[in-house]
């Protein structure tokens, strides 16, 4: 019979935890023990580190030809506040990230029509040659699939060509929740969670890191979310690419489903949902807590659950925002450092391959 003190057992023996204990510690009325639990388990792994990194987000295209019913930031190319940024708009970007100290450059958007794969491996080049030491973070496994499309070229032959053109790793984006039945009521036109975890696959057998997300709190069941870090989990054993696990919290405004009241939702389902993914992905080394969405508060509070990372300073993240995010739109290398130590942690400024540059 499952009981917290038997998952507290195998927690503590190192033993991996199964989708009935997931779901056993998702039920839990007892928030402060599973984060008691979750923070023992970091702290085992990580000590009292928590990593940060100073980065700049460049989503190039709102245009897309998907109508995800979660996404408050896709256009099409006639509808007011539709953008595209040209070469000399992503140069002035990357100069600006330079002007920051930035290490990282995030680059994410939709799936323009127009768009030829060229134009891609430009942007790429074009940040490589205006700043050749930042590292560049660029494009979800469902812009790669696309790419892919877009080129003629397999998986293999896509990757390889982003690499020669400056891709250095990849976000986590696109994953929303694997299985299948959820993502034809949320993402209905988007690549299938087999197929989001192939392109991973292919990601990391071509030497690229990556990182895993998870879009929570909308018409799925912890069920549902487990059933999503378990496939996370086996492609882990599989490869060891993911980075980090990051639960991105659904923001209601501005999309299909903003009418949306899942009653799962909420700080203490954020706290829990973050708590569950240290203790159940065993195998991953981080689990992030992504102040954007979740609000610097939650964040915070997330290091005493088994969070030991808080992303970095962001600098104009628009996706979340265009969907109702309250949060900054950037963090303060200072402020990063100052709400770490306020919560008894370690700040510690990392790149992107998690390199430990500096401890404050």
């Amino acid at each position: 019979m499952i009981s917290f003190a038997s998952i507290d057992r195998k927690v503590r023996s190192g033993q991996r935890l199964d989708d009935d204990e997931a779901l056993f510690l998702f039920e839990s009325p007892d928030l402060l023990a599973v984060g008691e639990l979750a923070a023992f388990a970091n702290e085992r792994r990580n000590g009292r580190k928590v990593f940060f990194n100073v980065n700049r987000h460049i989503n190039h295209t709102n245009i897309c030809v998907n109508r995800c019913q979660f996404c408050a930031f896709s256009r099409t190319a006639d509808q007011p506040g539709a953008y595209t940024y040209d070469l000399e708009e992503i140069r002035s970007r990357t100069l600006q990230a330079l002007a920051q100290g930035a290490t990282e450059i995030h680059i994410v958007g939709g799936l323009h029509p127009d768009l030829p794969f060229d134009f891609y491996l430009e942007m790429l080049r074009t940040v490589r040659e205006t700043a050749p030491a930042l590292h560049i973070k660029a494009f979800t496994a469902v812009e790669i699939d696309y790419l892919a499309t877009l080129a003629g070229l397999s998986l293999e032959g896509t990757l390889e060509a982003l690499k020669q053109a400056g891709l250095g790793s990849l976000p986590g984006g696109g994953a929303e929740i694997l299985r299948q039945e959820v993502r034809d009521r949320l993402c209905p036109e988007k690549i299938s969670g087999d197929r989001w975890l192939e392109v991973m696959r292919a990601v990391h057998g071509a030497g690229l890191k990556s990182n895993a997300t998870m879009l929570y709190g909308h018409v799925e069941t912890y069920a549902d979310r487990i059933d999503h870090m378990r496939r996370l989990r086996e492609l882990q054993d599989e490869t060891g690419g993911f980075q980090v696990f990051i639960p991105l919290a659904f923001q209601t405004e501005n999309n299909p489903l903003g009418h949306l009241k899942n009653p799962l939702s909420g700080g203490v389902d954020d706290l829990k949902t973050l708590a569950v993914a240290r203790l159940y992905l065993d195998n991953f080394a981080n689990i992030k807590a992504y102040w954007v969405m979740l609000g610097e508060k939650i964040a915070q509070t997330s290091l005493c659950f088994g969070v030991n990372d808080l992303d970095g300073t962001v600098v104009e993240e628009k996706i979340g925002h265009d969907a109702g995010a309250t949060s900054p739109q950037t963090m303060g290398r200072e402020d990063i450092v100052s709400l770490i130590r306020m919560a008894g942690r370690v700040p510690v400024e990392r790149d992107t391959l998690y390199n430990e540059l500096q401890t404050y």
